[in-house]
C-alpha cells in the first residue's frame, strides 16, 4: 500500500537552448528526496515531461533514476495512455522484480471515453500489467472525470489495481471512494493545497509537485496529518500555502522548474509546447521564499 508523501519527479534540462536532460541537477534533486526521506518517488508522470521525451531518453532516465535511488524509497513507474493495447504492451515489458514496485497510470485523454470504456480501458491495463497500478485522476488535464463508482468498481474487480492519485478536486467524490474502498486500496491526494483536507478525510498521502522543492517541510507536514498532529500540520500547511498559487500561475512544471532554480537546484528550462514561467511568477517566487518562516 502507497502511504506518505510521494514526488511526482521533474525532469531538469541543461539550458532553454539544448534542452539536454541535466542528468547532474536530477541526482542532486533526488539526493534531497532520498535524504529526507519521501516515501516514494514517481517518474514520468505529467512533471516530468513525458510526452517530451523520446524512448531513448525514457529508458535512460529510468536507468538513472534506479540507479541514483538505489533502494533508498519506493519507486512508482508513470505509464499511461489514449491507446489502450500500446499501453498493455508497453505494461507486460515491464520487470516485476525490477527497481519499480508500482506503475500511475493517468485515465485516457483526447478520446473522452466513457465509464464503461474508462473501466474496459483499466481492466484490460490490469490483467496485462506485472505490478499494481495506481489510476490517475486529473480531468482538468484529460478532459474525462474516473467516476467514483468506477474507481470502486475497478478496486473491487481488478487485484492489480491497488490505489488511486485523486486530482479531481471535488471532495464528494474522493469523500464517497474514501467511504466505499476495500482495505488496502490507496486514496492519495494529487493537488498539493487539498493534501491535508483529504488527510483528515481519511486519504493515505499525497503524490506532490511542491516537495520536489521543499520535501522535508512537505513531508513533516503529510507525517503529521497521518499522525494526528492536526495543529503541527496546520502550522506546516499555512508555511507552505502561499507557495501554491505561483506554483500554478504558469502551469505544470513551469512553476516547480522556476521555484527550483530559485533555490539552486536546477534550471527553469522547459519544453515546448510549455514555456517558462514569467517574470512575475519569479519575482513572486522570491517574495514569498524572503517572507516564509518554517515552524
Amino acid at each position: 500500500m502507497l502511504q506518505g508523501t510521494g514526488v511526482a519527479l521533474v525532469t531538469p534540462f541543461k539550458s532553454a537552448e539544448s534542452r539536454d536532460v541535466d542528468y547532474d541537477a536530477l541526482a542532486k534533486i533526488i539526493d534531497n528526496l532520498t535524504a529526507v526521506p519521501v516515501d516514494f518517488i514517481v517518474a514520468f508522470g505529467s512533471t516530468a515531461e513525458t510526452p517530451t521525451l523520446s524512448p531513448d531518453e525514457t529508458s535512460r532516465l529510468a536507468d538513472f533514476i534506479a540507479r541514483k535511488v538505489d533502494g533508498r524509497v519506493k519507486l512508482v513507474y508513470g505509464l499511461g495512455g489514449n491507446n489502450t493495447a500500446d499501453v498493455a504492451r508497453r505494461l507486460a515489458a515491464l520487470d516485476p522484480d525490477g527497481p519499480f514496485s508500482a506503475v500511475l497510470s493517468v485515465a485516457p485523454f483526447y478520446n473522452r471515453p466513457t465509464q464503461a470504456g474508462l473501466y474496459a480501458h483499466f481492466h484490460a491495463l490490469a490483467d496485462a500489467s506485472p505490478l499494481p497500478i495506481v489510476l490517475y485522476n486529473v480531468p482538468s488535464r484529460t478532459g474525462v472525470n474516473i467516476a467514483a463508482e468506477t474507481t470502486l468498481r475497478l478496486a473491487a474487480d481488478c487485484r492489480r489495481i491497488v490505489g488511486i492519485k485523486e486530482a479531481s478536486g471535488n471532495l464528494n467524490q474522493i469523500g464517497e471512494i474514501l467511504r466505499g474502498r476495500p482495505e488496502g486500496f490507496s486514496v492519495l491526494s494529487g493537488d498539493d493545497a487539498l493534501t491535508l483536507a483529504l488527510i483528515a478525510m481519511g486519504a493515505d498521502g499525497v503524490i506532490s509537485v511542491i516537495a520536489n522543492a521543499f520535501p522535508r517541510q512537505f513531508s513533516l507536514m503529510v507525517s503529521a496529518a497521518l499522525n494526528g498532529d492536526i495543529a503541527r500540520a496546520r502550522a506546516l500547511d499555512a508555511a507552505l500555502r502561499p507557495f501554491y498559487a505561483p506554483l500554478s500561475a504558469d502551469g505544470n512544471p513551469a512553476g516547480i522548474k522556476t521555484l527550483l532554480n530559485l533555490l539552486g537546484l536546477a534550471l527553469p528550462a522547459v519544453r515546448l509546447p510549455l514555456v517558462e514561467a514569467t517574470k512575475a511568477t519569479r519575482d513572486c517566487f522570491a517574495k514569498v521564499i524572503e517572507k516564509t518562516i518554517w515552524p
